[in-house]
Formats: C-alpha cells, structure tokens, sequence
C-alpha cells in the first residue's frame, strides 16, 4: 500500500489531469470531426505523458530535491529510485502506444514531446532559460494535439501560444523558488547566473506580454465576448495580481504561493477558452 502511494504521488495526479483538460479543450475548441475515440485516446495519451515526464524530472532532481524539497517521494525514501525510472519509462512507452490510434502525427508529436521531456530533466532545467521555454513549448503542444486529435490542427494555435506564454512565466517563477537547491548543485538557471532580479523582471514582462496577448483572439473575432469576459475574470486579473505581488515581495514563501496561485489559474485559462470558441 505505501509503494501505492508513493507511485500515486510521483506521477502527481492534478498535473496530470490538467494535461488531459488541455488536450480536451483544445479538441472541444477546434470542434471534434474526427471519431471521439481519438480525442479519448489522446486525452489518455497526455495524461501518461505528463505522468512519466512528472517522474523522471524526480528521478534526475533527487539531489536537487533533497535541499528544496525534501518530502517529495524519492528524497523522503518512500519509492526506490530504479522502481521511479521504470515506472517513468513504462508511463512513456504507454503514452506513444495510445497515440498510434490517432494517426502517424499524433505519434511523432508524443514521440518527439517524451525525447524533449526527458532530455529537459537531463540537460535542458539546467540551462538558462532553455528548460522554461522547453517546458513551455510542450505545454503548448498539448492543445496542437488536441486539435489534431479532433481533426483541426490549426484552431489549436491560439490556445498553444496563450499555454506557452503563462507557462514561461510560471517556470521562471519556480526557477526562483528553487534558486537555493539549484546553484548548490551547479544549475545554471535564469535566476542563478544572473540573480533574481533579472528573473523576476524577466517573468513580469513575460506576463505583461500574456495579458496584452489575450485580447487578440478576441480583436480578430477567434473567440467570442464570453471569452474576453472570462479571460479578464479569471486570467488577466490574477496574473496582474500576481505581477504587482511579485513586484513587492519576491521571497521564498511568497514564491511558492504565487506557482500554486497561477497552477489553479490554468483551469480559468482553459474554461475562457472554452466558453468563447
């Protein structure tokens, strides 16, 4: 029961489920013209995904962990590390499986986001910025296969390039958070080599940008008023909340507060979408 446990934890379910709303939504966007079962297929398909990338990115950062988050599952010894990379290499495998009931796209997407997913734990989470925009660029790339899934690739280019933008931000935001844990191991990230500062900023302008871009769908009459509504609601309003929070106090606490803040965010993003296709 407690390997069960820890397996439920490591592979952390809400991020998981997210990733599955993404690809939903951006296949209710883009109007399902396909047969639903590719939707079921790709929805299932980013849910393995994102649960084998939630593993190995633990299985890499055990050292890491075991200075910024000691109590997550393999620096706390509930889950041996080799159990940790079969699983995560199990959750991958599965993931591309599901894809190859879609099509030969849907398979080289899955294929292509587990190599970059890897190889962001691996290499890229230590280079300035290249593991944000990484990361970034997968989150975007769920709403590509939804859309793909449902038999309209091009109306999953809005919603991937809003994904990419809030996740950049929100990445650099945790790059800040872990600053501590990454210069004691020699990560070259946004906020160890040029301070937290430049980090900070760097994430309100990336934000600034976000806010500034949700108005477009609307302008060029993509999405409807509902969405702008929504998207100012729910989005807009917490983002510039969270830009003038940042501003005044960036310290550990508050950080890890703001990345919660903004993960729950996500599902206002995908609800204004939704309501305005």
């Amino acid at each position: 029961m407690r390997i069960l446990f820890a397996l439920f934890r490591i592979i952390r379910p809400h991020n998981c489920l997210i990733g599955g709303l993404s690809v939903l939504i951006a296949a209710l966007v883009a109007g399902v013209m396909a047969p639903w079962q590719h939707v079921f297929y790709a929805i299932f398909s980013s849910m393995l995904i994102t649960a084998g990338a939630n593993t190995i990115n633990d299985w890499y950062d055990f050292e890491i962990d075991r200075i910024n988050r000691p109590g997550r599952v393999l620096p706390a010894g509930l889950l041996p590390r080799r159990l940790a990379l079969a699983l995560a290499a199990i959750l991958f495998v599965c993931g591309i499986i599901f894809s190859i009931f879609i099509n030969f796209y849907a398979v080289m997407i899955t294929s292509f986001s587990s190599i970059i997913l890897v190889l962001y734990s691996a290499v890229l989470k230590g280079r300035v910025l290249w593991g944000n925009l990484a990361v970034s660029f997968i989150s975007g790339l769920a709403f590509i296969f939804g859309a793909l899934a449902a038999g309209s690739i091009s109306n999953g280019v809005v919603p991937a390039l809003l994904a990419f933008q809030f996740h950049l931000g929100r990445e650099i935001i945790k790059d800040m958070e872990d600053v501590v844990g990454d210069a004691g191991l020699g990560a070259r990230t946004l906020a160890v080599v040029y301070g937290d500062q430049v980090a900070k900023y760097t994430a309100i302008a990336v934000f600034c940008f976000l806010v500034a871009f949700t108005f477009v769908p609307y302008f060029l009459q993509i999405y409807s008023a509902l969405y702008l509504i929504a998207v100012v609601i729910g989005v807009d309003f917490v983002i510039l909340s969270i830009i003038f929070m940042l501003w005044r106090d960036s310290s550990q606490p508050r950080l890890k507060m703001y990345s919660i803040i903004l993960k729950f965010d996500m599902l206002a993003g995908l609800l204004a979408i939704y309501i305005g296709k």
